[in-house]
């Protein structure tokens, strides 16, 4: 048995009485009106030991966008971490603070889910359904406490004014959240983008075919500057918590091309480009986003783990 009373991670920014941040809506409680527990109907998880890439048939990142899956999660040589993560909507960045007070084996041991649930669950529904999951199997259990921390504030460069790649999400424009599935495998399609560069699905960034090779770019469509802010630390390896102090509202679509300057800048699971040419991360925000990042201390909300056991103590 492993009692934690201090592993933190930053899972939403919180915004200062000077600016109100546009933050994506908290999650639900994991338990209905009636007071019954959100969870999978059968769940079976098992350690995985073999050299395995780890593969799942659901997206597990923070966005919103997802495949239908019918019910059905499966995943493979996955870490627990990454399920944690997924479960509390956590971003690469903020994967950092919680692997850096978590046990090893919760980072390097590998786990095989398989789960169903009835009728067609959302992608934040099956997130509930894995914390009960978590809970049930590695007596996985969690608090929220605010913090003052350094942090990089998002901030417009001029005022009132945004770059050429950012721009209100139009209101009569419709788009979906879900992905068709490939049929040769069952897993989510890459997304594709429109004639004008923006991503084809909604709520989540996604890579999205670059100009030049050697960039990167990313993309999203009607998401908050809340979530793009969340995403910041690790497309450009900031080191910091981003807070969206634009005082922008609503929500937006943008796309963002840089060229990593080093392989620290580089997306979790990528390779460095060969070709380096193009604008720094910073110079493209400023340029194609007109935003800019400012040092500042600010309130972020962290999640405590207070306890977690391996499988194999249950």
């Amino acid at each position: 048995m492993i009692t934690l009373g201090l592993i933190v991670v930053a899972i939403q920014l919180v915004p200062s009485t000077q600016s109100r941040a546009q933050l994506p809506p908290a999650m639900p409680s994991t338990e209905t009106s009636g007071g019954q527990k959100i969870q999978f109907d059968v769940a079976s998880v098992k350690q995985n030991k073999s050299d395995d890439k780890p593969k799942s048939n659901f997206l597990l990142g923070p966005g919103d966008v997802y495949a239908p899956n019918g019910g059905l999660f499966s995943a493979s040589s996955t870490p627990l971490i990454v399920y944690i993560a997924f479960a509390y909507k956590l971003t690469n960045n903020q994967l950092q603070f919680l692997r850096s007070g978590l046990p090893d084996w919760v980072s390097s041991d590998r786990f095989d889910i398989q789960a169903r649930s009835e009728g067609s669950p959302t992608k934040d529904e099956m997130r509930l359904m894995m914390r009960s999951l978590l809970a049930d199997r590695f007596k996985l259990t969690v608090h929220n406490e605010t913090r003052q921390v350094p942090v990089l504030a998002l901030l417009l460069s001029k005022p009132e004014k945004m770059g050429p790649r950012l721009r209100p999400h139009p209101n009569d424009s419709s788009c979906s959240t879900t992905l068709a599935p490939e049929p040769d495998r069952g897993s989510s399609a890459a997304p594709s983008s429109t004639a004008d560069g923006f991503p084809q699905t909604c709520g989540g960034p996604v890579l999205i075919p670059a100009s030049a090779p050697g960039r990167l770019s990313v993309g999203a469509r009607n998401v908050t500057i809340g979530l793009i802010a969340s995403a910041l630390p690790d497309w450009g390896a900031l080191g910091r918590p981003v807070l969206d102090r634009t005082g922008l509202s609503g929500t937006f679509d943008f796309t963002l091309e840089w060229a990593p300057e080093t392989h620290h800048s580089m997306p979790s699971g990528m390779d460095t480009p060969s070709d380096t040419s193009g604008p720094t991360f910073l110079e493209a925000l400023k340029e194609q986003l007109g935003l800019k990042l400012e040092a500042q201390k600010g309130p972020v909300d962290f999640i405590v783990v207070d306890h977690i056991e391996h499988l194999f103590l249950n």
